[in-house]
């Protein structure tokens, strides 16, 4: 169901990606750009979106899941694969090990918690599986983002607008997930969406910190050694 922190949180996510395919043709390179975080994003909405060929909700739900994927996608084919993106793209710097420490302990958790909800009256089968692995993935996605950012030290104005809309979005849904938790009479709580929101919420901490001072200052973002 609709409500405006959903909307907003929306517009947040959709702004964002808006920010970085305009940060990447502005200045013509993918430095401080972390393709394995768009990767991971990737994987979480194609995973997550799985329903976009079962199910139909709303022309709305439909279109943000379309534009989520294929934009991810389109970003990740720019820097990976056509010039001058490709040439610029540093991936000494860019090396958090994305598949082993992010996606694969992501899908072990999925498999534990599906055998243990096997013995309890809630089970998780089907696209269900892959929705929680989602969960899961999203909450550690944007960590080869910080971490890359923190080895460059200084954010240029445009990535540092980028990673910000992806936090608002982020607290947006909690504030979503509260409300209807409050005001729809039927909707379904289960503590691992709960979870995994704080945890990536707490990751944006930091990073909003040093943001809102560098807002204050009227100065370039910089973060601490």
């Amino acid at each position: 169901m609709m409500n405006s922190f959903r909307f907003i949180g929306d517009m947040c996510h959709l702004v964002s990606i808006c920010v970085l395919g305009l940060r990447l043709f502005t200045v013509k390179n993918a430095r401080g750009i972390s393709i394995k975080t768009q990767e991971m994003y990737l994987l979480v909405f194609m995973s997550r979106y799985l329903d976009l060929f079962t199910h139909f909700y709303s022309w709305y739900n439909t279109l943000m899941k379309i534009i989520y994927i294929s934009s991810t996608a389109y970003i990740i084919y720019l820097v990976r694969e056509t010039q001058p993106f490709k040439t610029d793209y540093e991936r000494s710097q860019d090396s958090f090990l994305h598949w082993q420490f992010g996606v694969a302990p992501c899908a072990v958790l999925t498999v534990l918690m599906c055998l243990f909800s096997y013995f309890t009256d809630a089970g998780v089968y089907g696209l269900e599986m892959f929705r929680y692995f989602s969960y899961f993935l999203e909450a550690i996605a944007i960590l080869p983002q910080l971490i890359l950012l923190q080895r460059y030290r200084e954010v240029e104005n445009l990535t540092s607008h980028y990673v910000a809309f992806l936090g608002a979005y982020r607290f947006l849904y909690i504030l979503n997930w509260i409300y209807r938790s409050l005001y729809e009479a039927y909707y379904e709580q289960t503590w691992v969406v709960y979870v995994c929101g704080f945890i990536q919420t707490c990751l944006y901490v930091d990073f909003f910190y040093y943001f809102g001072l560098s807002k204050v200052k009227g100065s370039k973002m910089a973060l601490p050694k």
